[in-house]
């Protein structure tokens, strides 16, 4: 177990390992989109922010993945940012679609809880991801962490940006 979050109030318990900076990010196999794999391993040689969220049709994150989407846009090729949900692929492609995010990818843990028990994200209970946002360098070490404590608010943008400026 790697903890314990709040959803408007409400305790719940986290499964999975707890992964501290200086880990090494565990590999995933998630689906894009077009229900292709993607692995981290994809991404060798850039930063990656990772970004989970329980569910893109909430109203937190979707602010929270158009939030990132504009940031994408100005970071560069240096920086790769995924949003991870077990939202099914086609619900992703809908929403990005419906609100115009070209500059991140999506993708999903709708498969199995193997992404979300890696990175200690799943909440007992829900079945849901609890929002967190890694920040991975090129090496594919965990450079910072954040878990959003009550799963209802934003991360803290300014922190993960800052992170990831001083791997640029």
């Amino acid at each position: 177990m790697s903890g314990e979050i709040t959803l408007n109030g409400n305790k719940f318990s986290l499964s999975g390992v707890e992964l501290k900076p200086g880990f090494k990010a565990p590999d995933f196999t998630l689906a894009a989109n077009d229900l292709s794999d993607v692995s981290l391993k994809d991404f060798k040689g850039r930063i990656v922010i990772l970004s989970a969220v329980p569910s893109l049709d909430t109203p937190t994150c979707s602010l929270e993945t158009a939030r990132f989407n504009k940031e994408a846009g100005k970071l560069g090729d240096k920086v790769k940012v995924l949003t991870v949900s077990k939202d099914l692929p086609f619900a992703q492609a809908r929403w990005c679609a419906a609100q115009g995010v070209k500059n991140l990818q999506t993708l999903s843990d709708y498969k199995n809880t193997s992404f979300a028990e890696d990175y200690g994200l799943l909440i007992q209970g829900l079945h849901l991801l609890t929002r967190a946002v890694f920040v991975i360098d090129g090496e594919g070490l965990i450079k910072y962490i954040q878990f959003v404590k009550e799963v209802s608010e934003e991360p803290n943008y300014n922190a993960v940006l800052d992170a990831v400026n001083e791997l640029i």
